[in-house]
């Protein structure tokens, strides 16, 4: 990859990036011997490292803060937060401006080499044997011969922030409410955040939950209530998304199910850390219902209570 400042931005209007084809673009970067990726959508920008100024007492993961354009913004050592060693040639290493949950960051990693356009078929979910509910990773690609380790990018920001991840208080505010007899369904990847979603929505009345690991299984599960000849809205009546997901992408469940004659009443709420103003417009573009960004729980379940059927 060219060296100096690279922007991703544009590319957004483009045909590679689509919505609802089930494909990703991601920026591979090493971090010592290692190949990690980073979904194109989430990075505004890669630039050469510019001078970092330290910040006392913050997170070991922040390396300090730097000016880009007028903002200021914070840089995480990926080293660092994934207990690496740091880099053998300082002079080769890339900063990586990222947006996701409304909020610009910059990583720092040691090299960025190249893009590549793949399936989410591609993506394999890691194993429970190395993954748990506190692993970094969320994916692994084989490409090449070589396995390239997809971040959990959203984790480690709230291993930093936890006031940055979904908060139960939001659901409190909301007050006292009888919606136990609603069944949805919940395509989300990550252990943590089902078990988060699990617990904030049984907190706002929603305690009938159906969760699945990615939107091949949920929609599989959708089109066995329906080829039993039972109507969809009978046994479910809201499904919400994520979008990132291995095997099947929100984006392109929502296609699924807006296609789907037996399907298309379902409300969809897509629940994304890729909710941004830039990005929206791909949501509208596949049918969904609401938008809402990690981690506005909040705003989550008002959509819900605003949309069930």
């Amino acid at each position: 990859m060219r060296e100096g400042r690279i922007l991703f931005m544009d590319q957004q209007k483009g045909i590679l990036l689509e919505s609802g084809t089930n494909e990703l673009e991601i920026v591979e970067f090493g971090i010592g011997n290692n190949k990690f990726g980073i979904n194109v959508i989430k990075v505004k920008e890669i630039i050469n490292p510019v001078p970092v100024t330290k910040v006392p007492h913050s997170h070991h993961y922040i390396e300090g803060i730097i000016e880009l354009r007028g903002e200021i913004l914070p840089v995480v050592d990926v080293a660092k937060a994934l207990n690496f060693p740091p880099s053998d040639n300082p002079a080769g290493d890339k900063f990586i401006v990222a947006e996701f949950n409304k909020q610009k960051i910059v990583f720092h990693v040691h090299a960025v080499t190249q893009i590549h356009r793949i399936s989410w078929k591609q993506i394999e979910k890691p194993s429970q044997m190395y993954q748990g509910l506190e692993s970094q990773i969320i994916g692994v690609v084989k490409l090449n011969g070589q396995m390239i380790l997809l971040l959990d990018f959203e984790k480690m920001i709230v291993d930093i922030n936890p006031e940055s991840g979904i908060n139960v208080n939001q659901v409190k505010k909301l007050g006292k409410r009888e919606r136990s007899n609603k069944k949805l369904v919940v395509a989300e990847d990550s252990p943590l955040l089902r078990k988060l979603l699990h617990d904030t929505l049984a907190e706002a009345g929603y305690e009938n939950i159906e969760f699945f690991e990615n939107g091949e299984d949920a929609l599989r599960y959708l089109q066995s209530i329906v080829e039993t000849g039972r109507s969809i809205e009978s046994d479910v009546q809201l499904v919400i998304t994520d979008i990132e997901m291995p095997q099947m992408d929100g984006h392109h469940l929502t296609k699924r199910i807006r296609e789907d004659d037996r399907l298309n009443k379902l409300p969809i709420i897509i629940f994304s850390s890729l909710i941004t103003d830039d990005l929206r417009h791909k949501g509208e573009m596949v049918g969904a219902t609401a938008q809402v960004s990690k981690p506005e729980i909040g705003e989550l379940v008002k959509k819900i209570d605003e949309n069930i059927l």
